[in-house]
């Protein structure tokens, strides 16, 4: 851990902590603390029998992030933030890269929300995890190490960053359109991806402008 630059390293920690803490308070954080639908509330039966209503808080956007629903589902995030972000926050710089983090994390609520609200209003559902974060960390990665080659894991071959990147954001692009694996944020995981791409661009863009 020592050589993961420091915020990867506290995203890192914190979210084996939380998932930790989960274990423990059950689904209580879950029902305070994950992404609800903003349509309405609804009633939630909590692991010991006891019932919540629950419903959509403006603090859900970025709590969700931190919140997992099992060991593969935070493994899986952790592993790819571990892989990219810590290049990616070696080439942004530390607040940077907690800036960024932050909007692609927030830029994925927005799109399950509006998925949510638009295309599925009967749903109610909580959203949970970092993919979103980690997805525009992942697209990140691609365009500011182009010449990168990275191994899938279920493709270990080396393939250049940004085709194994697209490619990745094709397939979930695939599955949310055809409903084809359901129980998966496949809109807040492209929301995510679109506003890392859209900050980066500004941001290259402002630099541009800064040396003309």
């Amino acid at each position: 851990m020592q050589n993961i630059p420091p915020v990867t390293r506290a995203l890192l920690i914190a979210n084996v902590l939380i998932f930790l803490l989960q274990q423990m308070a059950g689904d209580w954080l879950i029902a305070q603390f994950a992404l609800w639908p903003l349509d309405g509330s609804r009633l939630f039966e909590l692991g010991d029998g006891s019932v919540l209503r629950v419903a959509f808080a403006p603090w859900q956007v970025v709590s969700y992030a931190f919140l997992h629903g099992g060991i593969t589902h935070i493994a899986f995030n952790m592993l790819a933030l571990w892989m990219f972000g810590g290049p990616v926050e070696q080439a942004l710089g530390s607040r940077r890269y907690t800036f960024f983090y932050f909007v692609c994390v927030i830029g994925a609520a927005f799109a399950q929300l509006a998925t949510i609200h638009y295309f599925k209003p009967g749903d109610f559902y909580p959203t949970l995890g970092a993919s979103g974060g980690v997805f525009g960390i992942m697209l990140a990665y691609a365009m500011i190490y182009p010449s990168a080659r990275i191994i899938m894991i279920f493709f270990p071959v080396p393939i250049p960053a940004p085709i194994a990147v697209l490619g990745y954001m094709a397939v979930e692009l695939v599955l949310g359109v055809t409903g084809t694996q359901e129980g998966v944020a496949h809109f807040a995981h492209l929301g995510g991806a679109a506003a890392g791409f859209v900050l980066l661009r500004w941001w290259r863009a402002q630099a541009l402008r800064r040396r003309g």
